[in-house]
């Protein structure tokens, strides 16, 4: 079954609305049938979550029994779920990005659109380049990681 992938760059227009890359809006037509989409800060990057509802509705669910006084699950929880906000595209194929999360994540103008298998996740563009940069990283530790999830 399709998941989301690739990596799209576009320009938020000055209403904030993201016209939804073509690949990533047929999987929310055909694998979910459901329009409807949540959009939400990630929790511990300066970037946004777009989860249709069945993905929505698994996360919600793996979260529904877990200790409310972990520290973690709080956060988690007040960083993620207090953000988010359902919407669903427009007939031009645009989602509309509050302002709130916009200014927290990336403010406006250009961004990356990156599908992530069950989620999308919205990069200002500079923050994105930055972050996938191999020169940024451990190779040799990230390669080790990997291998020891048989990756």
């Amino acid at each position: 079954m399709s998941s989301f992938t690739g990596t799209y760059y576009y320009t938020l227009d000055p209403k904030g609305r993201l016209i939804m890359p073509a690949p990533l809006r047929e999987i929310v037509h055909s694998k979910y049938n459901n329009p409807k989409l949540y959009i939400t800060n990630a929790p511990f990057d300066k970037c946004l979550h777009i989860y249709p509802l069945a993905e929505w509705n698994l996360l919600e669910e793996k979260l529904r029994d877990k200790p409310r006084t972990d520290k973690s699950i709080q956060f988690f929880m007040r960083r993620v779920f207090a953000s988010a906000v359902e919407c669903e595209l427009d007939r031009h194929g645009r989602l509309m990005i509050p302002y709130e999360l916009r200014q927290n994540a990336f403010g406006g103008g250009d961004v990356a659109v990156v599908g992530l298998m069950e989620k999308i996740e919205i990069w200002d563009r500079a923050k994105w380049d930055e972050i996938i940069n191999p020169d940024g990283i451990d190779a040799e530790s990230y390669m080790r990681s990997l291998s020891e999830h048989g990756i």
